[in-house]
């Protein structure tokens, strides 16, 4: 779809060694930009998978372990990288239950992670950004960063503030050749998703089909999940030049769910 126009740009894309963040890094990848990938694990595996990308993408690929929950770990997580020109701020966990019994400890896990480390990450990367005169910060937000459903306090209240911090990071380098965006998606056919299929069908006594359509996707009106290489096309678009003049705003990759 794109050229490797990021030939010579690095991107660092948080909570990366699987699922959205991995899809999305790829296509950085496919577009030219160097990759360091991030987890709180340190696997030969996770070593393993920069390697294997590498070689399939023919660009640098670097596997960093930082703990996104700590605000120490994910802005070393940048200046120890040495450059950042793209930093794609995607680690995110998820708790639910309803709000008086929904732990403190949960609480402050969702928003360490899902909110309070794209702020560290962020706040890292922008005099790097500056220093090479160019940058793009890309948020994976969430339809839930737009819209709210019952049982997910911190989710929603952590993307809601990605949102937020979006248009703050927005408007703080308007002047800048450096953009700030929120992608946000609805349902999304990752591994964690495909896990949770089989509970759900023994759960609702429904088969698989059916649990996509009337569960998972219930308020995803094209009744079809987002691809992670869709969610890495868009944040490919949003390095290009096209983009440029796209900056503190939102795209949704929802299939309609916030046109409801």
């Amino acid at each position: 779809m794109f050229e490797q126009f990021l030939k010579g740009k690095t991107a660092i894309v948080t909570g990366s060694n699987s699922g959205i963040g991995l899809g999305v890094a790829e296509r950085l990848g496919r577009a030219g930009a160097d990759l360091v990938l991030n987890s709180f694990t340190e696997r030969d595996e996770d070593h393993a998978l920069a390697d294997r990308l590498a070689a399939e993408l023919g660009v640098r690929v670097r596997y960093v372990r930082a703990d996104m929950s700590k605000a120490a770990e994910c802005r070393n997580l940048i200046r120890q990288t040495g450059a950042c020109d793209i930093l794609v701020n995607n680690a995110g966990i998820q708790h639910v239950a309803a709000i008086p019994d929904f732990p403190a400890e949960k609480w402050d896990a969702v928003i360490a992670i899902n909110l309070s480390s794209a702020f560290h990450t962020t706040a890292a990367a922008l005099p790097m950004m500056r220093e090479a005169g160019w940058g793009r910060v890309i948020n994976i937000a969430s339809a839930h960063g737009l819209t709210a459903s019952p049982f997910k306090s911190a989710y929603v209240a952590a993307k809601h503030g990605i949102v937020g911090l979006t248009k703050v990071t927005g408007l703080e380098t308007a002047r800048e050749p450096i953009t700030c965006n929120a992608i946000c998606p609805g349902y999304v056919l990752t591994p964690l998703v495909k896990a949770q299929i089989p509970d759900t069908m023994a759960k609702y006594g429904m088969d698989r089909d059916e649990v996509i359509e009337k569960v998972l996707l219930e308020r995803q009106p094209s009744k079809e999940f987002a691809t992670t290489q869709q969610l890495g096309d868009t944040a490919v678009f949003l390095c290009s030049e096209a983009a440029a003049q796209i900056t503190g705003t939102t795209i949704s990759v929802d299939g309609g769910w916030t046109a409801l």
